[in-house]
Formats: C-alpha cells, sequence, structure tokens
C-alpha cells in the first residue's frame, strides 16, 4: 500500500511541476500580442486622410510594422494590408511640391519612399479621385504605384465588407 502512495505522490509532484513549467512558459509562447491567440490572419485597410507629411512619415514605419511584425507573420495565413488615400492625404502621394517649407519637402520625399517600399512588399493601395478633384491635386502629378479609385469610402467599406479590420488615419 506504501508502494502505490508513493507512486501517487510522486505522480501528484511530476503533474504539479508539469503545470508549473506551462504556466511559466504559455505566456511567453503567446508572444507579445495576446490579441492575436485564435487568430488565422491579419487582413488591414488604413484610412488615410492625414496630410501632414512630418506625421505621415512617422505612422507610416508603424502600417510597415503591422504586415511584417514577426507574430503577424507567424499567423497560419499571410497579412493582407491596404491602404486608402483620401482628403488632405492625396498632397502626400503627389509630386506637386509648389509653395511646400524646406522642413515637409524633406518628409514628402520619406514619405514617397516609403510608399514605393509598400509598393515593393505587396500592399494594396489607392486614391480616391473624388479627394484628388477636391483637394485641387493634378491626377497626373499622382504616384504610379497607387491605383485610382472614384471614391475612397466605398473601397474602405468593401473591404470591410470582406473582413477586414478599419484602422482610420486621421
Amino acid at each position: 500500500m506504501e508502494r502505490k502512495g508513493n507512486r501517487f505522490v510522486r505522480l501528484l509532484a511530476a503533474s504539479t511541476f508539469i503545470l508549473m513549467l506551462l504556466a511559466c512558459v504559455a505566456p511567453a509562447l503567446a508572444g507579445e500580442y495576446t490579441a492575436l491567440t485564435g487568430v488565422k490572419g491579419l487582413d488591414s485597410v488604413f484610412d488615410v486622410s492625414l496630410g501632414s507629411p512630418a506625421k505621415a512619415s512617422v505612422i507610416f514605419p508603424a502600417v510597415k510594422d503591422v504586415y511584417e511584425n514577426k507574430e503577424v507573420r507567424a499567423l497560419p495565413a499571410p497579412p493582407r494590408t491596404v491602404i486608402v488615400f483620401h482628403g488632405p492625404a492625396v498632397k502626400l502621394i503627389s509630386s506637386a511640391r509648389k509653395g511646400v517649407d524646406k522642413e515637409d519637402l524633406m518628409a514628402l520625399d520619406k514619405v514617397a519612399e516609403m510608399i514605393r517600399q509598400f509598393k515593393k512588399d505587396g500592399v494594396k493601395m489607392e486614391v480616391c479621385m473624388y479627394a484628388v478633384k477636391v483637394m485641387g491635386v493634378d491626377p497626373a502629378t499622382l504616384m504610379p504605384e497607387i491605383d485610382r479609385v472614384g471614391n475612397g469610402f466605398i473601397s474602405v467599406l468593401a473591404y470591410q465588407a470582406q473582413g477586414y479590420a478599419v484602422v482610420t488615419v486621421p
């Protein structure tokens, strides 16, 4: 009988040890983003109306980090990323630079380089031609990396209807 008791104590001790080990290791296995638990893939559409070149040069690297993040990349489905430009943001993607101060010129160059990299990375980008007209931007000055759509709101809504999460960048 004492032998059975010793076996039970050893089994209980081993089980307790394993549970404690799992409790310590599980958070590390889950990673930094527990919100990704159970997520199959991360599809996002960034709804960009931001008109500040300086702010865009800070925010766009964060957008890049979303689809390059190792935990997002580890999901079963690869991330799909879309950026839709409308409102004052259409000026960010224009080569027209008349009247732009030197500091904004440097930021616009940085933004243009990021947009070219987004395209190389497979990010789909669209510009709202309604906004282009309202903002007085010459369509011929728009970056060729960006597809043109009549109304950017329709694109954002359509991506949302397809299950994309919308991130608003005002």
